[in-house]
């Protein structure tokens, strides 16, 4: 059984992993309808036989009716059952699962929901440091998975919370904000702590009601839901902020500025997540550091989970330049061993992926900017990962020096394909990527090189430094920042924050598959 502190962390991780079913992954998604006849019978299941995916897809316990919103298709769905959608699930993990070979052959009449069965095939190893292999797995309605990976839309208040602490007495702060969301109307600012929510005590609440109250206002369940929040700002006051649920619209690439150092100039930017609209910020941004001159750049991916693997692509040619990455290798993508030189997803042959110099998410084709630069800083943190993680592993790869300033990043080199089945989209890892020199093995992260202990990652020159909530985000005074900022000047690092410490260690809490790397699907 799950102590207290576990389920309030494993629920409030479900508000920020938006509307998985049961917080274990979606269920099959759709209104139903359109069909009156009965579905056709259940297909029998054989041990050891796996018929192609295509014979079990688009048969749903509950056909969805209309018109996709992204393809502008009708949907394909047909009348089948909870059983045909989870011979689709095996047919499809077996087909296309980096690990196929480890994953159990059950039968799909075992299961009586979709999420139970799918949380089922995955691997159930362990890296050498003992944590799990395949980190995530999970599944998202397809409809909210499309609204915000195409726009950054998801119901919330704007608030990007923390835990620095989640047992007793816990502690919950503000990370950063979104703009112009119910967050920045009711001022709320990094480094705030939520003592209270709806009169419940956050801190040490000791019963599972208090915790599913606590839980249901972190994770609204429709716009214009109203919870108050009883916080402490960073000046010692307490007051209740009411915030109502909307749909917020993320910001990925804020408080972009120029920092005068001792010989030069260097470029901040926060990154928060590699989506769609990230692509026309980094190009705004790059272009104004280009403007002003710049000699280095500090990156702020301490909170950037991942995203779409074109953006990182596009984010590592805007530092490199055309003279370090052209016909350079950014990532080359290896399926299982089905597949040794095709893409199973595409049909397409498997070619490295280049360092894209031009547009390739929001729009397509046009020339991309770039600060040419032989060094870059990175703050990272436990929450740096996938994605992420390619843009450092894909410019160390191509010799370009990469600054580790933070914690040490979550250690993901694997990725997938989104693939919907009835209403619900699936993620389920399909390749490993590995950068121009191959290496890819970083299952542990990577670590800053003076780190107290390296605990399994993969060390890179920089400096252990807890993350600072007493400080904004790109403010020069605000602990990462200022380590940047001081090795840029001297090479030399602060006394390194060891590893225990809960403030190197704090999570921003985030939908789960901005945790990951993703390549778009041609549609």
């Amino acid at each position: 059984m799950r102590t207290l502190q576990q389920r309030i962390f494993a629920g409030i991780l479900c508000f920020f992993a938006l509307a998985l079913a049961g917080c274990g992954g979606g269920g099959g998604g759709g209104s139903g309808g359109g069909v009156v006849t009965g579905p056709p019978a259940d297909p029998v299941y054989t041990a050891g036989k796996f018929d192609p995916p295509a014979n079990f897809a688009n048969y749903c316990a509950a056909p969805r009716t209309g018109t996709d919103s992204v393809t502008g298709l009708a949907y394909p769905d047909k009348l089948g059952s909870i059983v045909w959608e989870n011979n689709w699930i095996r047919a499809w993990s077996k087909a296309y699962y980096l690990w196929y070979g480890e994953l159990p052959d059950l039968n799909p009449a075992s299961s009586a929901t979709t999420a139970a069965y799918f949380n089922l095939m995955k691997t159930t190893a362990v890296t050498a440091s003992g944590t799990a292999k395949d980190k995530f797995h999970f599944t998202y309605d397809t409809a909210t998975w499309e609204a915000f990976s195409t726009a950054g839309a998801q119901l919330g208040y704007g608030a990007n919370w923390a835990f620095i602490a989640v047992t007793p007495p816990r502690k919950l702060v503000v990370a950063y904000v979104d703009p112009n969301t119910p967050a920045t109307t009711a001022n709320l600012a990094r480094g705030a702590s939520v003592l209270q929510i709806d009169g419940v005590d956050l801190v040490n609440a000791n019963t599972q009601a208090a915790v599913d109250q606590l839980n249901a206002a972190l994770s609204p369940t429709h716009v214009g839901e109203q919870h108050a929040f009883l916080v402490q700002d960073l000046n010692g006051t307490q007051r209740t902020v009411t915030m109502a649920a909307a749909n917020v619209t993320s910001t990925p690439v804020q408080n972009v500025s120029t920092l005068p150092v001792a010989g030069g100039t260097v470029g901040y930017i926060q990154f928060n997540d590699h989506i769609a609209t990230a692509e026309a910020g980094l190009i705004n941004a790059i272009n104004t550091l280009a403007t002003a001159g710049v000699t280095d750049l500090v990156l702020d991916m301490r909170y950037n989970g991942g995203g779409y693997l074109d953006i990182a692509s596009e984010a590592a040619f805007m530092i490199a330049g055309a003279s370090q990455t052209n016909g350079k290798t950014f990532e080359m993508l290896a399926f299982n061993d089905k597949y040794p030189t095709t893409d199973p997803i595409t049909g397409a042959a498997i070619t490295p992926t280049p360092f894209y110099s031009t547009t390739h998410v929001a729009s397509s084709g046009t020339a991309l900017p770039s600060l040419n630069l032989t060094r870059v800083f990175v703050i990272t943190g436990a929450d740096t990962c996938s994605a992420s993680e390619s843009v450092i592993n894909s410019l160390n790869g191509i010799g370009v020096t990469v600054v580790l300033i933070g914690g040490q990043t979550c250690g993901k080199p694997y990725g997938f394909y989104p693939q919907d089945n009835c209403g619900t989209t699936y993620f389920t890892i399909q390749f490993k990527g590995v950068n121009a020199v191959g290496f890819g093995d970083y299952t542990d992260g990577f670590i800053p090189a003076n780190a107290t202990s390296l605990n399994g990652g993969v060390p890179l020159p920089g400096c252990a430094v807890a993350d600072d909530f007493t400080h904004a985000l790109g403010d020069p005074t605000e602990g990462r920042l200022a380590a940047a900022l001081q090795y840029a000047t001297t090479g030399t690092c602060p006394a390194a924050t060891a590893l225990s410490s809960p403030a190197l260690a704090a999570h921003v809490m985030k939908p789960v598959w901005l945790m990951n790397r993703i390549l778009s699907r041609p549609h």
